[in-house]
């Protein structure tokens, strides 16, 4: 599913992974704490999430369930930064980001991994 989240509504999103269906006021109780945002806001962001179709409304209690995964946002955010960043090319992107001198042993052990997995 191809659908741009912003930073406030992926923290609507986060609740939701994490935590599961939610009535809206358990989100807005939630995201106080996390964010200090008031009830209007989260309800708001909430609304947004619902009419881009990541967020759908059940009842009783006005209960959000995510109709997206993370995996399906992880996906689409990373073809936007490499179609962004680096024409597309995911061999430019992780050149970039293997040139990072910060990968630990275990990091790389499981990234060898990871690409002789592919073959």
């Amino acid at each position: 599913m191809r659908i741009k989240l912003f930073d406030s509504e992926l923290k609507v999103m986060e609740t939701l992974w994490k935590e599961g269906d939610l009535p809206a006021g358990e989100i807005a109780k939630i995201l106080q704490e996390e964010t200090g945002w008031n009830r209007n806001t989260t309800y708001t962001v909430i609304k947004k999430c619902m009419e881009k179709g990541a967020v759908e409304r059940l009842e009783p209690k006005f209960t959000c369930r995510a109709l997206i995964s993370r995996e399906d946002v992880q996906a689409y955010e990373t073809k936007e930064l490499i179609d962004k960043m680096f024409d597309g090319s995911r061999q430019q992107f992780f050149a970039a980001f293997l040139s990072d001198d910060s990968l630990t042993e275990e990091e790389i052990k499981e990234l060898k991994e990871l690409v002789n997995g592919l073959k």
